[in-house]
């Protein structure tokens, strides 16, 4: 082994081992709650990274991406719920959701394959709204969606008999369901990740990458630029379901209200202000825009009692004014990303100097 192979293989076995205390030692400092914010952190990292192959790697600006999350979660809530009576494995309807997210990544895709920019945005953000609104109304004549009220007791994950939804005791430990999960969204965050490395060095990604730089030149070089771009719509959405699959199983209920347009436009923030195109980056935009609310949150409202004696601005428009604020700032002093690739980061520096 090199000395370049054993530092890389030093950090691997630092990180895993980090990962697989890192709900314990959060749950006894912090509480079971942070443990949460950590697998919603996750969550997050699979719809980011998602995300990232349709504006990352291909260049197809998406503020709809919140859709494909909603169809997978709710194929699963549907085959795995009281409101059908379908209670499918896991192992089942997870697949499906994603499939099924693949089919509508597949139907945004082909009506949008001429459109850019401007254009090609207010489709997508069109197109996440109705599905939207379409979960909220299918509850008549025949009551699919269950309307507003959203789909509740949807089954958790049972792996080998061993439902995640109750705590178990192993080994003197007790596993509380948002540790269970934990290393669920864990394992197939990791899946995702090696996706996303696979598809980038590919020969797809390539593809995606030529058509993110130059369209025109990458048709005259014989590119099928209709087949890249529904490829991209398609594996974007694969991983967006499996997210949504694996929120609906986590929550236990889901609503229309859950895929609203703010949540597309994080999703979006995670990519950019991470770094667009860079899977690390986007993992890092991911967790830090789960977590710095959350912080926010528990620091605003004791500061403004420490500070005034009392609560002069509300704790949660406080939280969002300041982290909109940190996104502004973040966008003028570094609008490539937090951890931009370095050929991304060429680019904004050859631009500034131009």
């Amino acid at each position: 082994m090199t000395m370049n192979a054993n530092k890389k293989l030093g950090v691997f076995i630092a990180s895993a081992i980090v990962l697989a205390v890192l709900p314990f030692v959060v749950g006894s400092t912090l509480g079971n709650s942070w443990v949460r914010t950590i697998d919603f952190a996750l969550l997050y990292v699979m719809l980011a990274l998602g995300l990232n192959i349709v504006v990352g790697f291909a260049g197809l600006l998406d503020l709809g991406f919140i859709a494909f999350y909603a169809v997978g979660a709710y194929t699963f809530a549907l085959l795995g719920s009281p409101h059908f009576d379908i209670h499918l494995p896991f192992y089942i309807s997870i697949p499906l959701g994603a499939l099924c997210a693949a089919l509508f990544g597949l139907l945004l895709g082909t009506p949008v394959l001429k459109l850019k920019g401007d254009y090609l945005a207010i489709v997508t953000l069109g197109f996440g709204e109705i599905i939207r609104i379409f979960m909220n109304n299918l509850n008549a004549p025949i009551n699919i969606t269950n309307g507003p009220q959203g789909i509740n007791l949807i089954d958790p994950i049972q792996i080998g008999g061993l439902s995640m939804g109750k705590t178990i005791d192993v080994a003197g430990f007790a596993l509380n369901p948002v540790h269970m999960y934990y290393y669920l969204f864990l394992a197939l965050t990791v899946g995702v990740v090696i996706m996303a490395y696979r598809l980038q060095y590919s020969r797809i990604g390539r593809a995606w990458v030529a058509m993110r730089e130059d369209q025109i030149a990458a048709s005259a070089m014989g590119l099928n630029i209709r087949n890249i771009k529904l490829l991209a719509f398609a594996l974007g959405a694969l991983s967006g379901g499996v997210a949504g699959g694996l929120f609906a199983s986590f929550q236990g209920f889901i609503s229309p209200e859950s895929f609203g347009l703010l949540e597309s436009i994080m999703i979006l923030a995670m990519v950019v202000l991470g770094g667009m195109g860079h899977i690390p980056g986007v993992i890092l935009g991911a967790v830090v825009l789960t977590i710095a609310p959350e912080i926010l949150r528990d620091v605003i409202g004791p500061l403004q009692m420490h500070t005034f004696g009392r609560m002069i601005v509300d704790p949660e428009n406080a939280r969002m004014l300041l982290f909109g604020l940190a996104m502004v700032i973040m966008m003028l002093t570094r609008p490539e990303g937090m951890w931009p690739s370095k050929r991304r980061k060429a680019e904004f520096e050859d631009a500034k100097k131009g």
